[in-house]
């Protein structure tokens, strides 16, 4: 179920706190930094102004607004028009939105104030979206514009804009009855404490999760650099020695390098095993618990499965394709990492390991494959990937060359954390697009992974122009020394740029229902998929690609072996991938009353009877920490939605062929991908809005080709 939370196009109206506690209703107003629109530039977030306790009274407060805005539109006694009820809805939620949306921060930067506020409001806000989509004089007003849509001339932007908002009512349980309506309120509540009890326990068992070690052996492999960042994070939290911090993945970038292998097992275990070990972190319960109610919040709203339901409006519309899909992928992929380890293995061999491979084991050895065949070493990669090189002279330039932006840093605008910076973007015309921040480095207090989110939503309705912010988690560099950037990261920073493209160039769309970011996840992840691309790409590669010390380019030689080892690893790459999708399936094709008794042994068993437990391969996340699938109410996360990332995959690598065979890194195909793509966020059928760009349905030719799945190593 998506958010009804939008941005205004009217000034600020006074606040009438039905529904809002006493407390809060008196530690709100105009002394509260949300209590009218930001005077900042774009109106971004006033940073400098805002205290974590300022959130949970504005958050509640726009609540109360926002019903109180939604009962006018469902008691208007004028017969329901597209203005007084879809435009009206547009409008709705000023306060909540840019409240909400800039307390979206506290994944990046959180607090024990900011998570007791999360877990006060996270049923709240369940309930607030239950209490609009499930309003039946509201729907009422909605059905009827919806029936008589073709007859209202509406511009076909407009007409889109009823059917998606018909169809979310629907698909939210706008037609229960009453006491159906009840039940469902009831789980989404339950999900949502669930939710968040997910999100915070796994925090917290990440964190646990460290690496500490007194002795320098443990660790020996390291960089002096890598080192240096340890040493740092151990005396952050008062502690000798040296301190590894855990990232969200199975894998930690650490394994490619140590060559201790105990350490390597215990840092690995360590993630495996890090939010099943029986104590309050311990997220087992809690996941099984999610299944349970999703499945049953399906049923109630009709669908055999919780997959059936999320995937109704989603392109792929069915589990039955998403399943035939990943089933025409996993054997691919599985048989290219097979290979991959046969190669990995016969190293260890000929150097006497006297072991089996297994999941540790396997970076530093593949890395040893890589420079064996391509002559390639990662230490030496680094030295030219610097981290603000990479943003200036890499992700900004693609864009210049593509769509002509150009970017100037902002310090004046306030930020929430000392490392972000702020940059102002614009068009070809040298109009604003908007804000991007940039916030790149790990932090205790920051989720794992990296993300793209907007405090300011743009629509040509409410005026507003984009601000985004980008969000990763590298490691921080020593003092006085440079970020150092593995490829992998480098392509982080374009992939979620891409996103951030995508949002700046919803100003051109009219509705913020449909602006931006806001098709559904199996399309939305193709921009950003798409962006990665670029990294690579000659071009761009020359333009950033140079030694941080002398300045000096990359040379030619090291750079075709880049090249030419980009679909190096891609077997275990892709076969991650495909079973951390198809552990999201299974647990969301669960049937109502189905109960897991054992987390682990349902993981083993849906692995194994799709042919992906490969030993060696882990899931790119195991069901105890797959975030991506148990955050976020009903419909707002990837649940029933990871292989989203594999569908883009094959619509990225479809536009890639594309791009290629009309010339590449040009303004005119730039143009033309704004103008059909990324302009149009969710204005069209998705399916229909990709094939009217590329020309042809995409297909998973392109995929085996660019994955390196056509053929094994």
């Amino acid at each position: 179920m998506k958010t009804l939370i939008f941005a205004p196009v009217f000034a600020a109206v006074p606040l009438l706190l039905s529904g809002v506690s006493v407390s809060f209703a008196a530690g709100f107003g105009p002394g509260n930094p949300f209590y009218a629109p930001s005077t900042l530039p774009f109106h971004a977030p006033q940073f400098d102004r805002i205290h974590d306790q300022d959130y949970q009274p504005a958050i509640e407060a726009g609540m109360a607004q926002q019903l109180q805005e939604i009962d006018a539109i469902a008691d208007d006694p004028a017969p329901p028009t597209f203005d007084n009820t879809i435009v009206a809805l547009e409008k709705s939620g000023a306060l909540l939105d840019r409240a909400e949306r800039a307390f979206g921060v506290d994944s990046a930067n959180s607090s024990p104030v900011l998570e007791a506020a999360k877990t006060a409001l996270a049923p709240e806000l369940a309930a607030q979206q239950d209490a609009i989509y499930l309003n039946t004089k509201l729907f009422h007003r909605v059905e009827a514009v919806y029936r008589q849509r073709k007859t209202l001339q509406l511009d076909p932007e407009s007409l889109r804009l009823v059917e998606v908002d018909y169809r979310e009512f629907v698909h939210a349980g706008a037609r229960l009855s009453d006491s159906d309506k009840q039940k469902l309120k009831q789980i989404d509540a339950q999900l949502s404490r669930l939710s968040d009890d997910f999100d915070r326990k796994l925090r917290d068992a990440t964190t646990a999760g460290a690496f500490h070690a007194t002795d320098k052996a443990a660790l020996a492999g390291l960089s002096d650099a890598d080192l240096d960042a340890a040493r740092q994070a151990a005396q952050a939290h008062k502690l000798a020695g040296w301190l590894i911090p855990q990232q969200n993945t199975t894998q930690q970038p650490v394994l490619q390098s140590l060559v201790n292998r105990q350490t390597r097992q215990v840092i690995m275990r360590n993630s495996l095993d890090r939010a099943e070990r029986g104590d309050a972190n311990d997220t087992r319960a809690t996941v099984i618990r999610l299944a349970e109610l999703r499945a049953e919040f399906a049923h109630l709203l009709g669908y055999p499965t919780y997959a059936a339901w999320r995937l109704d409006d989603q392109m792929a519309r069915t589990p039955q394709r998403v399943m035939k899909f990943i089933a025409e992928l996993a054997p691919l992929a599985t048989a290219r990492a097979r290979a991959e380890a046969k190669d990995i293995q016969a190293v260890i061999d000929a150097q006497h390991g006297g072991f089996r491979l297994q999941p540790w084991d396997w970076e530093l050895y593949a890395e040893q494959v890589r420079k064996a065949r391509y002559d390639l070493d990662e230490t030496q990669v680094d030295q030219y990937f610097e981290l603000d090189r990479v943003l200036r002279d890499g992700v900004f330039y693609a864009a210049n060359q593509l769509y002509g932006l150009t970017f100037k840093q902002r310090h004046d605008i306030p930020v929430y954390q000392q490392d972000v910076r702020v940059f102002e973007v614009f068009d070809a015309d040298a109009r604003p697009l908007g804000l991007v921040y940039f916030d790149y480095f790990a932090r205790d207090n920051k989720n794992g992974g990296a993300w793209m989110d907007a405090f300011v939503h743009t629509s040509k309705l409410t005026g507003d122009l984009a601000v985004v912010y980008n969000v990763a988690n590298f490691s921080s560099p020593a003092a006085g020394q440079p970020a150092l950037l593995s490829l992998d990261d480098v392509t982080t920073m374009f992939h979620e740029f891409g996103h951030a493209l995508h949002e700046l160039f919803g100003v051109d769309t009219r509705y913020p229902t449909l602006s931006g970011t806001t098709p559904e996840r199996d399309f939305v992840e193709f921009p950003s998929q798409f962006n990665e691309y670029w990294a690579l790409y000659p071009k761009v590669l020359e333009h950033y690609a140079r030694n941080w010390k002398t300045g000096a380019p990359m040379p030619q030689e090291l750079a075709q072996k880049i090249l030419k080892a980009r679909t190096f690893n891609k077997g275990y790459d892709m076969t991650e991938l495909v079973a951390a999708a198809m552990l999201d399936m299974q647990w969301h094709i669960l049937a109502p009353g189905t109960r897991v008794k054992d987390v682990d042994a349902f993981e083993k068993q849906a692995l194994e009877k799709t042919g992906l437990a490969l030993e060696q391969v882990p899931p790119r996340y195991r069901s105890t920490y797959f975030r991506h699938i148990w955050t976020g109410g009903a419909g707002d996360d990837y649940s029933a939605g990871y292989y989203a990332y594999l569908w883009t995959q094959m619509l990225a690598d479809n536009a890639w062929a594309w791009f290629n065979t009309h010339g590449g890194l040009t303004r005119a195909n730039g143009e033309r991908f704004r103008r059909m793509i990324l302009s149009r966020g969710n204005t069209e059928d998705l399916e229909t809005l990709y094939e009217a760009w590329l020309g042809a349905a995409p297909t998973v030719e392109a995929m085996k080709k660019y994955r390196g799945l056509a053929a094994t190593p």
